[in-house]
């Protein structure tokens, strides 16, 4: 278990987005404003890795990468349907905010950004759900900030996750248990890097045994204490595509992502299996997304009414 955590004092951050019963860890953060607002020297300095010509002429055309999927989301003990859309893009990132950047700046990293949305109904009310990763291109960090979001008819939750010194998280929640907290936590693996990381360098995943902090969604919807948990993965590939599984032993869950074995390694589909339900009611279900359609386009764009006919072509 984490130590209770401490209350600490921000000069800057950016709030996002939410998950749920979270225990802090470690010491009091007592630190200037400079380690508060940026990346440690000691991560920003590890050797970056060189992206190739193929890296950049499918990711730097001034397009996103948008995939549609059919979603079989576990909610309540039951499974539910809905869609699901992952937009994958690069822009430039400022370290010392932490926010996209306005303009050029030698501070700014370039990354790899990951909006992932889910919708889906329970009986009657609506789940909206969003979750945004920023993952250096260069691949010599871990994410740079991580921001969840849940809408529902109950209320909503929200939460961002930080990259500084340590990874510093600020969460806010309608129940009275979970309402405001700030976290600090050691660095660790993220679940919610991961799937930037399948699409920069797959082989690079951490196999074998290692200690992971789960997805703000899943904290969340579970209501488990944020922290790193043991985990166990592997890569596997068959038939042109291959599968990066994560178990978690101490969660009785297991997600496992699908992609193509070859650049641009484009996520298929994903199975997410864990116990949905209260009480001795509970029970393993699997969370299913698998692909509609796929597009590369400047979304930002093509916001008029004219452009509707372009969510016919995602299925959406």
């Amino acid at each position: 278990m984490f130590k209770k955590w401490l209350t600490f004092k921000l000069a800057i951050v950016v709030l996002a987005s939410a998950p749920a019963l979270f225990t802090s860890c470690n010491e009091k953060l007592e630190t200037n404003s400079k380690e508060l607002t940026a990346i440690s020297e000691t991560e920003t300095k590890k050797p970056k890795k060189s992206l190739s010509q193929e890296f950049k002429d499918y990711w730097y055309t001034g397009k996103a990468e948008i995939t549609s999927y059919t979603l079989e989301q576990a909610r309540y003990g039951e499974i539910r349907e809905g869609k699901a859309v992952k937009i994958f893009v690069t822009e430039p990132f400022l370290n010392t905010k932490q926010v996209k950047a306005d303009g050029s700046n030698p501070d700014n990293i370039p990354v790899l950004k990951l909006n992932a949305t889910k919708n889906y109904l329970t009986g009657i009310y609506p789940y909206s759900i969003m979750t945004s990763s920023f993952y250096p291109v260069h691949d010599n960090t871990h994410a740079i900030k991580v921001a969840f979001s849940s809408q529902e008819w109950c209320g909503q939750v929200y939460a961002q996750l930080n990259n500084r010194k340590e990874f510093q998280i600020r969460s806010h929640s309608y129940f009275e248990t979970e309402a405001d907290e700030d976290i600090i936590l050691d660095k660790s693996n993220l679940e919610d890097e991961i799937w930037n990381r399948v699409r920069i360098d797959p082989m690079g995943l951490p196999i074998g045994e290692f200690n992971m902090i789960p997805s703000l969604e899943f904290i969340r919807l579970t209501h488990k204490d944020l922290r790193a948990y043991k985990a166990k993965a592997n890569l596997t590939t068959e038939n042109g595509l291959s599968t990066y599984e994560i178990s978690y032993p101490g969660l009785s869950r297991t997600l496992a992502i699908t992609f193509t074995a070859v650049f641009p390694f484009s996520i298929e589909s994903w199975s997410d299996s864990s116990k949905s339900g209260y009480g001795v009611n509970a029970q393993t279900l699997t969370s299913k997304g698998t692909k509609i359609a796929r597009l590369k386009t400047p979304y930002w764009k093509q916001n008029g009414n004219k452009d509707l006919y372009l969510r016919d072509s995602l299925g959406l």
